[in-house]
């Protein structure tokens, strides 16, 4: 059946399925995005917000993961699967990056996005790394502040 989805977690699982055929596949990410508009018709501003979480996360990739390595400790980011990984970027891109989220929302969205496109222990691995994450929630804004000056 269909889901039923708030309009930003629509947009959130478009910017999450593009990033996962961008990690899977190399696609180039504008193509990947053109492609899901095509199946996934999303009001304007809707589209904006999938967009900007892709292209907020390309070029810092690597930092989100190392701050998500350090918060995850006993799983080696390589063991992690593809969809989590993307579904905590995510989160933190908007906890850290955009700065548009309250962090409790951030948390919830991933967890919720973690049921409906993850394994079954996603929801709680995520709630977990992400819980630990946002202990150090001022650290971790400096820290990409610093970055993106």
């Amino acid at each position: 059946g269909l889901i039923i989805m708030k309009p930003r977690t629509r947009a959130r699982s478009i910017a999450l399925q593009a990033l996962y055929e961008i990690d899977m596949t190399g696609h180039l990410p504008e193509v990947v995005l053109a492609n899901r508009l095509a199946e996934t018709p999303l009001e304007d501003n809707l589209f904006e917000f999938a967009r900007s979480i892709v292209f907020g996360i390309q070029p810092i990739v690597n930092e989100l993961d190392l701050i998500i390595a350090k918060h995850a400790p006993e799983w080696p980011l390589d063991q992690v699967a593809t969809i989590d990984r993307n579904i905590m970027r995510i989160a933190l891109w908007e906890i850290a990056v955009s700065n548009q989220t309250p962090l409790k929302v951030a948390i919830n969205e991933a967890v919720e996005l973690g049921k409906l496109y993850g394994s079954e222990s996603t929801p709680r691995f995520v709630n977990g790394v992400l819980g630990s994450l946002a202990l150090h929630y001022n650290d971790i804004v400096q820290h990409f502040k610093t970055l993106t000056k």
